[in-house]
């Protein structure tokens, strides 16, 4: 009787174990903005569902959009990782802070942080270099602005944002070394009415050519409707600037999901922090629009294959910043702790 009975705990014991093995991995992902913005949010949900394609009942995967930064990000955490998810995705700057302090609680839980720079046992960093399309985009206004003056619809001030500020306007300057980039702040990741109102003033302004760095396609609209070009920016927006758009900076991270989710399902996760460009895929550009001309094409097309070979390195001196002040000495290139970092404007803005 007693051999039966260990026989039957040992049976039980064997099912459960099983049962465990089974569990698909519960993956999450927090967003700043809506998936229907067609731009970031967009972009990284049609990452996370081409993953959860790729690995199917291995993994359920859900996201919470419009979060806030701040308490509601470190209410929304809390919820996901008490809730049993194992690998959260936190896909927003601002929501970083938040991550390390959710993640001292929850030790068992795998996160991971885009765009931001901390880092903990259980957290890891990932982003794009999101400037070198700045930089291709910035050759093509050099090369077609009639004004030489571009207008940029930016989010925060914040390095993320700012490097790409600054890089177009180099790749700008490079061509016409007059070229000046005019920028209005939103302080707000998406907010359609009062970026097209930005975009307008910048096109009174003198501006011909208009980049952002927003969430959704405002800006792109605002050019189309006033009949000058613009820069897509998260994803192509060709449909609502077919005349307009002359590329689109493309988020992909795709690849990264999947692999990082394959390393939590395998058990070889482990801590990092990345940085991917033109060069891994991470960062594509949509085709030439109608009014790039075959020049401007030939320019765009060897500024690419510079920054992917490495010839290219927008970043090194000699750089001032619009006070004049000498930033980057002649000789030196700034490394990439250095322009994560980047909180000053370039000469030019």
């Amino acid at each position: 009787m007693i051999k039966r009975r260990s026989l039957l705990a040992g049976g039980i014991a064997l099912t459960a174990s099983r049962a465990r093995a089974a569990a698909p991995l519960k993956v999450a992902f927090v967003y700043t903005g809506p998936v229907a913005d067609e731009g970031y949010t967009f972009q990284h949900d049609l990452a996370r569902r081409t993953m959860q394609s790729h690995y199917g009942a291995r993994v359920q995967s859900h996201f919470v959009e419009n979060v806030g930064e701040g308490p509601d990000c470190e209410r929304v955490l809390r919820q996901l990782a008490s809730g049993g998810d194992d690998l959260i995705f936190s896909t927003s700057f601002g929501f970083m802070n938040s991550v390390i302090r959710v993640a001292r609680q929850f030790p068992d839980v795998k996160f991971e942080q885009a765009t931001g720079y901390k880092t903990a046992v259980n957290v890891a960093e990932y982003n794009l270099r999101f400037y070198e399309g700045r930089i291709v985009c910035g050759t093509l206004a050099g090369m077609l602005s009639k004004t030489g003056i571009g207008g940029y619809v930016a989010a925060y001030p914040i390095p993320e944002v700012i490097m790409g500020i600054n890089a177009f306007t180099l790749a700008a300057r490079k061509i016409n070394p007059n070229f000046r980039v005019k920028v209005i702040y939103i302080n707000s990741w998406i907010d359609p009415g009062r970026e097209a109102d930005a975009a307008k003033s910048l096109l009174d302004q003198g501006a011909d050519i208009l980049s952002d760095h927003m969430d959704s396609s405002a800006t792109m609209q605002t050019a189309e409707a006033r009949g000058v070009l613009a820069f897509g920016q998260s994803s192509d927006r060709a449909h609502v600037g077919p005349k307009a758009q002359l590329t689109a900076i493309i988020d992909n991270w795709t690849d990264y999901y999947i692999k990082r989710v394959g390393a939590a399902l395998d058990g070889t996760w482990k801590t990092g922090n990345v940085w991917m460009g033109l060069k891994d895929g991470a960062v594509t550009l949509a085709p030439w629009g109608p009014g790039v001309t075959q020049a401007a094409a030939a320019a765009a097309d060897k500024t690419k294959a510079g920054i992917i070979d490495g010839s290219l390195q927008i970043f090194a001196g000699p750089i001032k910043d619009q006070a004049g002040t000498l930033r980057v000495p002649a000789g030196q290139t700034m490394t990439d702790d250095q322009v994560l970092k980047m909180d000053w404007l370039v000469e030019g803005t």
